[in-house]
């Protein structure tokens, strides 16, 4: 297995790993990495692997067999070999753009308070699909609060639920496209907000931003009908 550092720190931009094996697909595996795989609607990271005077152009990531991360070049190139300690260095900047949309679309849940059907994140946008027959009456308005939530400074946390408790409790689960992935015992939740102040609680692998004031501003694009009953909303880093 991998051990996924990004769940421990989001923010580590480099450590060192150990290659544990490749793929035929010419990926690269680690004993523990920093780079988050394809997932939940959020891009898998890229970077670069350095070993010795050697460097290693990592495209994406994504997850392998079991609990396995694949580190996946970006053109094929000598690989280092098992065994071999390496230095992973993060795209830094596409992921903190990756950070600061997840935890938007979390709070633009919180501005639309519908049923989720879809979702996609990118470094520059992102979008939710709600379950929704007819365009918001007042769009200026929604990207308003949308703003006063993040202005507000909320901490971002993260906690862990029991598949049983996840079950008992399904109202948490605001995807209807896509259950969080249980049989593991325990489920991720991340936590906008402590105590009073909480705004959101939804079970979530991604990463994301230490504190809301981090998203920085966000507008609103286009608002696209996308079946009878589904509205696409999309938000930008302005």
């Amino acid at each position: 297995m991998t051990q996924p550092l990004f769940r421990e720190d989001a923010y580590l931009q480099d450590i060192e790993g150990v290659v544990t094996g490749h793929t035929p697909e010419g990926g690269v595996i680690l004993d523990q990495t920093i780079f988050y795989p394809t997932g939940g609607g959020q891009p898998g990271d890229s970077g670069r692997l350095i070993w010795g005077d050697t460097g290693l152009a990592i495209a994406t990531t994504v997850k392998g067999e079991g609990a396995e991360i694949v580190l996946v070049p970006a053109e094929p190139a000598p690989m280092p070999e098992v065994g071999t300690k390496v230095i992973q260095r993060l795209d830094w900047v596409r992921r903190h753009r990756h950070m600061r949309i997840h935890s938007a679309l979390h709070l633009l849940s919180v501005v639309i308070p519908l049923p989720v059907t879809g979702g996609s994140i990118g470094a520059e946008k992102g979008r939710l699909d709600f379950a929704l027959d007819a365009p918001p009456a007042d769009k200026q308005a929604l990207e308003d609060a949308l703003n006063a939530l993040i202005e507000r400074d909320l901490v971002v946390t993260d906690d862990w639920i029991s598949d049983e408790a996840l079950l008992a409790d399904p109202s948490i689960v605001k995807t209807m496209s896509v259950m969080p992935p249980t049989g593991q015992g325990r489920v991720r939740l991340v936590r906008i907000g402590q105590g009073a102040d909480q705004v959101d609680l939804q079970p979530c692998g991604g990463t994301h931003v230490a504190r809301t004031s981090e998203i920085g501003r966000i507008r609103f694009g286009k608002i696209e009908k996308k079946g009878r009953m589904n509205r696409r909303v999309t938000i930008i880093l302005d």
